[in-house]
Parts: C-alpha cells; structure tokens; sequence
C-alpha cells in the first residue's frame, strides 16, 4: 500500500517506521513546541497523507514519551476523506513543562482497515457468562 504524503511546512519530516516489522510509524513536529504541565495542545506535523479508501489512521502514543515523560495523546482517528495538516492532541500529566524539539517524535500512526456496520435497534442482547459485568469486575 502507497501513503500519499504532502509536507505543508518546509522542515515536516515524511513519516517513518523505527523498525522493518513495527506496527506504527513515527509523525514528527516540525517546529519547536513547549506542552506546559497540565496543558491540552495539538501538535503540528506539517504533514498531510492521503489515506486509501476503505482505511483508516489511528494516532497512539510513543511509549517512552507516556511512560517517562507523562505525554499522553488523545483521540486521533484521521479518516481516509480527510487531507488537511496531521495534528496531535496532547496532554502533559506530568508536573514539568515538556519541550519538543524540530523534527522528534511525538506521536505513531497504525494504518487500519476500517469495518462497515449496519445499526439494528434491539429490545434485548444475548446473554454471555460476563453478562454486565466490567469496570474492574474481574479482580485484580
């Protein structure tokens, strides 16, 4: 599969994977970004891709930057319809003020097939041995 990739700034970097068998690949910011402590931002890539149809892109967070700096993505699903500038939504947990520099990491992208469901209005589910049960039903 061929991902269209369109730099919108000029020092956006063409997204890449780390590793030859890595699930997803690296979108990098273009500039430098200062996420303060407890702060909301979307981080520009200077990228935009052309998604094939009939496919998806899910945005997660590189684990290093979650697990040692409290960089948290939030919600990004880019739709294959969509050919405007790649951002990624950020919130920083952590008690310090996080700077990305031009060209790291921010974030990684998992290309997807997407599923088409028809919605069917029930009065009733079947039932299943979990039944209702979750939010920590099962123990620790």
């Amino acid at each position: 599969m061929k991902l269209k990739i369109k730099k919108l700034h000029a020092d956006a970097k063409v997204p890449a994977y780390s590793h030859h068998d890595d699930a997803g690949f690296d979108l990098f910011t273009p500039e430098n970004i200062v996420v303060k402590k407890g702060e909301r931002i979307g981080v520009p890539t200077g990228i935009a891709m052309e998604i094939p149809e009939g496919y998806v892109g899910l945005i997660w967070d590189k684990s290093g930057l979650s697990i040692k700096n409290g960089i948290k993505t939030l919600g990004g699903v880019i739709d294959s319809t969509y050919r405007g500038e790649v951002l990624v939504g950020m919130i920083n947990l952590s008690d310090a003020d996080y700077t990305f520099l031009k060209g790291h990491k921010v974030a990684q992208m998992v290309i997807q097939k997407k599923e088409f469901v028809d919605f069917e209005e029930v009065s009733e589910l079947s039932d299943t041995v979990r039944g209702e049960g979750g939010f920590g039903s099962t123990g620790k």
